[in-house]
């Protein structure tokens, strides 16, 4: 099979991103039609497929340590701002372990208020693993979220809540409500956010060794029995959907 994930690699710049992205894609796509089924069987083994495939595994490493704003800010071991030969070095040692470093803890001003944001950094091996898992996660949500929520999903931004608002209300009046919860994120009930995943055994303990890592606060470690840290690749929704 003619397949990125059985050629050897040469080198990070001769990777054909076009072709991993493809591969990535129609593997999500299963997921979701296989979500949308109900066949719960069939999504976890892609999903498991889809975490082992060295196209998610690059694919995630690329948008850690290439993509994203934040690829120069290292966690807890110093690392950062990876060159090409280290990017596929991190890509070959990915893999689910139920084991997770502690985050570390970085303030940053609230937008409006002398207020500081908390965030937890995690290690960039860390970071690349959580991208990993949510190119899983994410497939299989998409089948179960409402058509109207715009919070935590690939391709929606607040533009597409507004459109969707100007909609509602274009034509006559309604209601519109604004509610924000306070310290939403740091207040997470470990065990209820777990048991609605609805996941295979070995993910769900990878994510909750994600949640308990802890946190690095100037030199001192602190343990984490609630919340989730914001700053990671893998930022959990306070409330998932219900599944049947």
């Amino acid at each position: 099979m003619n397949t990125v994930d059985s050629q050897p690699l040469y080198g990070w710049n001769t990777l054909c991103w076009k072709k991993i992205e493809r591969v990535v894609f129609k593997l999500q796509k299963r997921i979701y039609r296989a979500q949308l089924r109900g066949n719960g069987t069939i999504v976890r083994k892609l999903q498991r497929l889809l975490m082992k495939s060295r196209s998610a595994k690059l694919l995630a490493v690329r948008r850690v340590s290439q993509d994203n704003r934040g690829k120069n800010t290292a966690g807890v071991d110093g690392v950062k701002a990876l060159p090409p030969a280290e990017r596929l070095e991190l890509a070959d040692t990915l893999s689910l372990n139920s084991r997770a470093q502690p985050v570390r803890r970085v303030r940053i001003p609230k937008p409006g208020t002398e207020e500081m944001r908390p965030l937890g950094i995690p290690t960039i091996h860390d970071r690349a693993l959580q991208a990993v898992v949510k190119l899983a996660l994410e497939a299989q949500w998409e089948a179960c979220f409402e058509p109207n929520s715009y919070g935590f999903r690939p391709g929606r931004s607040a533009w597409d809540a507004i459109g969707a608002i100007y909609v509602r209300i274009n034509q006559k009046a309604n209601w519109v409500l604004d509610a924000d919860i306070a310290q939403c994120f740091d207040r997470i009930d470990h065990n209820a956010l777990l048991s609605k995943m609805h996941t295979s055994p070995t993910l769900r303990r990878q994510v909750r060794a994600w949640l308990k890592a802890g946190v690095m606060d100037t030199g001192e470690l602190f343990p984490t029995e609630e919340g989730t840290p914001q700053g990671g690749t893998l930022t959990l929704p306070t409330k998932l959907p219900k599944m049947s």
